[in-house]
Order: C-alpha cells, then sequence, then structure tokens
C-alpha cells in the first residue's frame, strides 16, 4: 500500500468518498471524526493531514496550531469555510493548501500528490531541495556542497521558504516567520534582507519574486 493520509472530517458521507478516492489513488487513510489535539505517537506514522475545520470537540485551526508545536507534516484544509480570512489564518499557522467546499475529487487527489512531491522539512536534520541542503540543527546551508555564510535572519528567512518550497508565500507571513517584530519586522526590511541572501546563494535565482504576492524557493533545479 502507499503512504498514509490522516483524514478528519465529521461529515460521515463525504468522509466515505474520500477515504474511497485516496484508496483508489494507492492511499492508505486513518479517519477521524472527531476533533482533538494530536498527540505525537498515538496514531500511526502519516505523510498528510487532511483537515476539516468546522469540527465537534476540537476547532480545526487548533489542532493545526498544536500540531505545528511538534510537527512539519504537510496540511491540506478542507473546508466549507471560504472567506479570506479563514484562509490566510490557516495559511499563518502553518498549512500547505486550502481548498473549499463542494470540491472535485481529482482536484483533492491531485493536490494530495503534489503536497508528497514536495520536500517535508522536518524539526530536525538535513533536508535537500535541488542544489540547496539545510542543517538545522547546525544552523548552516550550502548549495552545491559549499557552506553559506548566512545572518541569524539570513537562515531563518531560507529555513521558512523551505518549508513552504515551491509556493508562493507572503511577504507579511515571511515577516512573521523570520524577522523580530520589535526591531525589524517590516516588509521593507525583508526585501533588503532578501536581496542580500539572493547574493549569498549566487546566480541560480533559487528565490524567486511573485509579483503581488511574495517569494518562492524553487523546487529541484539542477
Amino acid at each position: 500500500m502507499g503512504e498514509r493520509i490522516l483524514l478528519i472530517e465529521d461529515d460521515r458521507e463525504l468522509g466515505r468518498q474520500i477515504v474511497d478516492h485516496l484508496a483508489r489513488a494507492g492511499f492508505q487513510s486513518l479517519w477521524l471524526t472527531e476533533g482533538e489535539l494530536l498527540i505525537p505517537g498515538a496514531y500511526p506514522d502519516y505523510s498528510l493531514l487532511i483537515l476539516d475545520l468546522m469540527l465537534p470537540g476540537t476547532w480545526g485551526m487548533d489542532i493545526l496550531k498544536h500540531l505545528r508545536t511538534y510537527s512539519d507534516v504537510p496540511v491540506l484544509i478542507l473546508s466549507a469555510r471560504n472567506n479570506t480570512s479563514d484562509k490566510v489564518r490557516a495559511l499563518k499557522l502553518g498549512a500547505d493548501d486550502y481548498m473549499t467546499k463542494p470540491f472535485w475529487p481529482e482536484e483533492l487527489i491531485e493536490r494530495v500528490h503534489a503536497r508528497l512531491r514536495r520536500p517535508v522539512m522536518q524539526k530536525k536534520g538535513f533536508v535537500t531541495i535541488g542544489i540547496l541542503q539545510l542543517d538545522l540543527p547546525g544552523r548552516t546551508a550550502f548549495v552545491r556542497g559549499k557552506a553559506l555564510e548566512l545572518t541569524r535572519v539570513e537562515f531563518e528567512l531560507l529555513a521558512a521558504l523551505a518549508r513552504r518550497s515551491g509556493e508562493a508565500v507572503t511577504r507579511s507571513w515571511l515577516v512573521d516567520q523570520a524577522l523580530d517584530p520589535d526591531k525589524e519586522g517590516t516588509e521593507r526590511t525583508l526585501d533588503v534582507h532578501i536581496s542580500h541572501l539572493r547574493k549569498k546563494l549566487g546566480g541560480d535565482k533559487l528565490i524567486e519574486t511573485v509579483w503581488g504576492i511574495g517569494y518562492r524557493l524553487k523546487v529541484g533545479d539542477e
């Protein structure tokens, strides 16, 4: 069997449909019908979480917030709530994707595949994204095997981009992730740090500008 997906969805008819489509796509499923804070080790390892927001028990946002205190497993929000504030909050809390109901099952499966193709940044360890490598415990970055001399902020920015590699992330999200709000927490300051980081990364153009949104770390370049 393929990778395991954890689904938290209280609509039993919809949940059965999602589990069936995941099985047809080659995934195993673990399905919970009530919201609860996910405790490390309480469930078998899973590669991705599909999470509803309006759940009996614990609200989905609280589940996501708690999960991000110890895990960077990819999270796909699946919710009938389609207002912008919910989407922005979910992304700031660490969600990797946000789909609104109703939806096409085929699109859900493709988004699951797309998320699982991207590298997952672990809380500890050594992560490779194309020609870029990050040693999180050592707080060291390498391009083509050559160590980079990065400031604290530059490393935090690169690690934040790596957690969402291949995705366009907002400048405000990067400010929240990497800058001290009391000293340097402005988007203008962020742009200066990004400029310095790009120079240190060399001529491979690993950090792309996404006009009107922010920045994106490219995936898979050699």
